[in-house]
Formats: structure tokens, sequence, C-alpha cells
């Protein structure tokens, strides 16, 4: 029987194409499994084929699979950043290699970023080698409200990061978007709705494209939209922008909305319970940065819990995707503040594991460690929600991950101080 914290180093250093699934069993673990549960202690995953087949204490597997002893260690599923840019930037001030926005183009719905996607950016390794697993990507609304359709991604060093393209379509009616839709609220919500007419007029061979304001490819891009087929993630924060998309729930019935931000969301918690609309949110907002937000709360997203609301944490609000289980261990920190509600352990890991899945209708194949899931883990040294705790291995759908990255090869050829040397600049 090996041990995992002796072997962190043999990681494999370059996956250069797609390699099989390994079957592996780790024992002695302490288990998060990601679905809301606190953890189990000495327990067992066994991975074949890619996928989760059981989880738990007292296993008997397969005595001709691999076990790797996990004592010491904590085990669980792949994290998942939502929403974010993930795949898309290298250097943000640099336009020729970001594609976060499109604000000249024609079109704005029909904007897809699954071709621009780009599995080596650094961005990409550095988040797996933090535990990030799969991300869902999205392109900022900049010469429209809609964004575009955004992807469900995964971290993984092969050439194909796709797990699900055009898997929603991103639309912001926050500040952001009444400035973009005219400089009013009024403007974007009749932008909006009128887009989701002419694209309902498309569907239906009503649409002729005379007088319409949606160009062919963002009418036919909404079609999947109108007709509840695709996800539509709208960007509020706002409580009365927040009540108005509910009222849109109702005047298009289809819709199959998620929430993002909702920094007010709190305050119509009971609301958005009953709507059963997830909510992918602001994490530790305390302090107001815009006029939607003056109700800010670090509680906004243990009381929109609390009341029933499905709540994923929202990594675009957070500069560093790797600090995900910072701001997730920080809502169970708040448990221990007086007034303040905050979340269970469980229910943190949640926040950043299959609360995100599920809000983008992935429940039970990704973010959960459970039979017939992907085998996306992470093992980590220590309690994940710990800022000292770091990964030492990472699977994705059963593959073991290389956790080198830029950041990583500078710590190693700085590591060394000797001033007597020359500077590292000068190593060949």
């Amino acid at each position: 029987m090996r041990t995992l914290l002796t072997l962190a180093a043999s990681a494999i250093v370059l996956i250069a194409s797609p390699v099989a699934a390994q079957d592996v069993v780790i024992t002695n673990a302490t288990i998060g499994t990601g679905d809301g549960s606190e953890p189990i202690e000495g327990a067992t995953v066994i991975i074949r084929g890619g996928k989760v087949v059981a989880v738990g204490q007292e296993l008997r597997p397969d005595p001709s699979l691999p076990v790797l002893d996990g004592t010491g260690t904590w085990v669980t599923p792949g994290l998942v950043a939502a929403v974010t840019n993930l795949g898309l930037v290298d250097v943000r001030a640099v336009s020729e290699s970001n594609d976060a926005a499109a604000s000249s183009s024609r079109f704005n719905a029909a904007l897809d970023v699954t071709p621009a996607i780009n599995p080596a950016s650094q961005h990409m390794l550095v988040s797996r080698g933090e535990g990030v697993t799969r991300a869902v990507v999205m392109s900022d609304p900049s010469g429209a409200i809609f964004g575009g359709q955004g992807a469900i991604i995964d971290t993984g060093a092969d050439p194909d990061p796709i797990t699900r393209s055009k898997a929603f379509q991103y639309v912001t009616l926050a500040e952001g978007g009444a400035r973009i839709a005219g400089g009013s609220r009024t403007a974007s919500h009749v932008e909006l709705r009128n887009a989701l007419r002419e694209a309902s007029d498309f569907a239906a061979g009503r649409w002729s494209g005379d007088g319409n304001l949606l160009t062919r490819a963002d009418a036919e891009a909404l079609v999947p939209i109108v007709s509840g087929r695709q996800k539509l993630l709208i960007h509020v924060d706002r409580a009365s922008d927040i009540r108005a998309v509910l009222a849109l729930s109702k005047e298009f019935g289809a819709l199959d909305i998620v929430l993002v931000g909702a920094t007010e969301g709190w305050t119509v918690a009971a609301e958005l319970a009953q709507s059963g609309i997830p909510v992918i949110a602001e994490s530790l907002q305390d302090l107001p940065e815009r006029f939607e937000q003056l109700a800010a709360t670090q509680s906004n997203i243990g009381r929109m819990q609390a009341a029933g609301v499905t709540v994923a944490l929202n990594a675009d609000t957070i500069r560093n995707i790797h600090h995900l289980t910072q701001h997730a261990g920080n809502l169970v920190a708040l448990t221990r503040v007086p007034r303040a509600t905050g979340l269970s352990w469980g229910e943190a890991l949640a926040t950043i594991t299959s609360r995100p899945a599920e809000a983008m209708g992935m429940g039970g194949k990704i973010g959960v460690l459970a039979p017939g899931a992907m085998g996306d883990l992470v093992v980590w040294d220590g309690d994940p929600l710990e800022v000292s705790s770091t990964p030492i291995r990472v699977y994705i759908e059963g593959v073991e991950q290389p956790l080198d990255n830029h950041q990583t090869r500078l710590r190693e050829r700085y590591r060394d101080l000797d001033e007597s040397d020359l500077p590292k600049a000068y190593d060949w």
C-alpha cells in the first residue's frame, strides 16, 4: 500500500493527449462528499473507469485495484468555479490575449465561447493546481445586454476542455446592463423582452428579419432559451431587479433561469425559495460597491440558504479563482460571529462543488462524490476550507492531473536565495 503524501511529487508531469481513466482506491481519508453533509472520517472512495463507484466507511474494494493510503489527507469532489472567464483571458490588459468580451461585434446572443477557450492558459493550470476541475465560463456583456452562449469546461491537461458547449445564455439586467442598453433599466428590460419575443417568432416561423432588432444569428441562438432547453443566467443585484426577474419568469413560463450576483438576495429570500430559481451569489460582500448593493451583507448566502434557496458561490467576484476555498471557509467562520448567518462545513463545500453543478443542470454528475458521478476528486493535505491546505493530487474523470504551472516553477526557481550566485536570469 502506497502513501499519498510521499508520492505527491510523482504526479504526472505532462499529459499531451487524452489518457485512459485510472482505477483507484483511496482509503483511510477524511472525505467531504460535496452534497452538503459533514465530512466522513476514515472513509474510502473507489473510482473505476473514470466514474465514482462507492464512497463510505468499511468498504471492501476489489483487491486487484491499486490502493492509496489516504491517512492524514482529505478528499473532496473537484471544485466547480461558476461563473468565470477562465480560459478566455491570458492577460486582461492585453486585448490580443483577452476574449472575455466582444464590444464591437455585430452579434451578441449568438456569440459562443467554445472556440475561444484556451486549455493551455496558465490560469487553467493554476486553477487546476488549486483543486478546480470544472468551470462555468461566460463572455462578458459589452456591446449588448447579452454576453452570448457560455460553456461548462474541465481544466484537464488535454486539448479538449469542453464538457458542454452552448450550455447557457448570459444576460445582465444590473447597473451595467442599464448602461449598455441606453442608460436606464427601462431600456434593458425592453431590450430583453423584445429579444425573447423575436426569438419566439423565429421559432414559430414568423420571423422575416424585416424590422427586427436582432440579427438572424442572435434570434436563432435565443430559440433554446424561449423553449427552456438552455439555461438563462441573469445578472442582477438589487432586490427590485430580482423581483423583476421573478415577474419575467411568469411572463415567459418556459425560461430556465439562474440568478447571478444577487447581492440583496437575502431581502427577497422567501420569494426566491418559492420560485425554485437557483442563485450563484456574491460571496462575503459586506460593503456596497454600487447603489444596487446597499443591502450587502456577509450573511447573504447563509440567509438565502436558510430560506431554502439553492445557492452556489460566484467565482466571478473572486479575482483569483483559487480563493474559492477561502471564501467558502469564511462562510463557515460566520457561524461563530454574533448575529451573522453562515454555513456548516458541508454546506459551504457544497457552494463550490455540487450547488453550482445543480444550478447548471449537472447535479449528480459533477461536484459530488457519489456512485455514477464523474471521477473528479481532489486529495488535500488538510482541511480544504483552511487557507494552509493545498491539493496534492487532482483527478479529472479518473485521470490524475499535473499540478505544475508557471507559479510553481517560479517558486522552485527562486527557492534558493543564495546571494553569492548570479541572478536567476543568468541560469540557462
